[in-house]
């Protein structure tokens, strides 16, 4: 089969590989029909996943159609649509029952999928722990609907779940792009106050007063000023940091109020500093780690109530065959791009 491989720093390829099989009790082979193209994808072509495996499939967000099943897998069946969930979780250790998955004590717990081991930017892939990982898609809804569950959807959804949104709230969101944008249309559920959002490309400005025209909008530099204008007690009652650049960490904690949460969503290429002496006072409430994805049965339930709409974020497809020229566009953010779908 065709796969998108990691195979050194700085260079991924189309190889040829072998079919996954079976190698637990536990696990399904899916036939990967749609994959997309993610910033996690970025950062580990370019280094800055130490843990990522060279060798390895990418991709980690994809939905399809399930081959294969081992011989305790109960949830799921050969023939059903699925989403693939970004995590691999046991659904046993202390750490799942907690619903904290991310940090699943299983070998291959938390991100595995197109990092540690294979994932689907390919026609076939593995699923360890299936009954977990993978969520039937309602009938209705469509494949490029779905296509987001696994993974910046369940983002979205896990970062305003643990930011503890009010309707009285003004709620701070830095950064449009894909999560950013997914975590806006979860936010919009809780009903805040008001919802601003910060943005420094023009194309994704354009985006977002296009389908979401309540929303307010700012870029970088006017986003202390506008947040104190626009809020009701000197800064964002919440703020969500999905940009990931050193400057947007500091915007983020300067332009929340006295007491509030700042959920930092995004990954980084370096360290990043908390100025501790000029913070003092602020008395904040800092949220941060790797997205707990169990929540893909409610987003999906969401989507076929039509109270979530990802789709709009599609704005490029290819075929497998085409996928560099994908990346290319994606990385370099030309034409507009969003997301990047993949047809395998």
């Amino acid at each position: 089969m065709l796969a998108y491989t990691y195979l050194e720093k700085g260079k991924f390829e189309l190889i040829e590989k072998p079919k996954p099989v079976l190698l637990h009790e536990r696990d399904a082979i899916v036939k990967v029909t749609l994959a997309s193209i993610c910033s996690s994808d970025l950062h580990i072509k370019y280094g800055s996943v130490p843990r990522a495996v060279p060798g390895i499939t990418v991709g980690h967000e994809m939905v399809g159609i399930v081959e294969q099943v081992g011989n305790k897998v109960t949830h799921v069946k050969p023939g059903d649509r699925v989403t693939v969930n970004v995590e691999t979780f046991c659904g046993e250790c202390f750490f799942c029952q907690k619903g904290y998955v991310n940090n699943c004590t299983d070998e291959n717990g938390g991100w595995a999928l197109g990092c540690r081991i294979d994932g689907g930017q390919a026609e076939y892939v593995r699923v360890p722990f299936a009954d977990q990982g993978l969520n039937k898609i309602p009938d209705g809804v469509s494949d490029r609907q779905a296509l987001f569950v696994g993974d910046v959807l369940a983002t979205g959804y896990w970062a305003t779940r643990i930011s503890e949104i009010k309707e009285e709230d003004t709620v701070l969101i830095i950064g449009a792009g894909p999560t950013g944008i997914c975590a806006l249309l979860c936010v919009m559920l809780q009903k805040p106050k008001r919802i601003i959002m910060c943005e420094k490309d023009e194309s994704r400005l354009a985006f977002i007063h296009e389908h979401y025209p309540e929303v307010l909008t700012v870029i970088p530099e006017k986003c202390k000023d506008f947040v104190l204008e626009n809020s009701d007690h000197g800064g964002a009652d919440v703020v969500l940091e999905v940009a990931g650049v050193p400057s947007t960490f500091q915007l983020a904690w300067q332009c929340a109020r006295p007491n509030a949460i700042v959920t930092i969503v995004a990954l980084y290429d370096a360290p990043q500093v908390l100025p501790l002496p000029d913070m003092y006072g602020k008395n904040l409430t800092f949220k941060t780690g790797g997205v707990d994805g169990c929540d893909c049965e409610k987003t999906l339930q969401l989507i076929a109530q039509g109270k979530i709409n990802t789709e709009p974020l599609i704005t490029h497809t290819y075929p497998l065959s085409r996928i560099a020229q994908g990346y290319e566009l994606f990385e370099n953010k030309r034409d507009g791009v969003i997301k990047v779908a993949i047809e395998c």
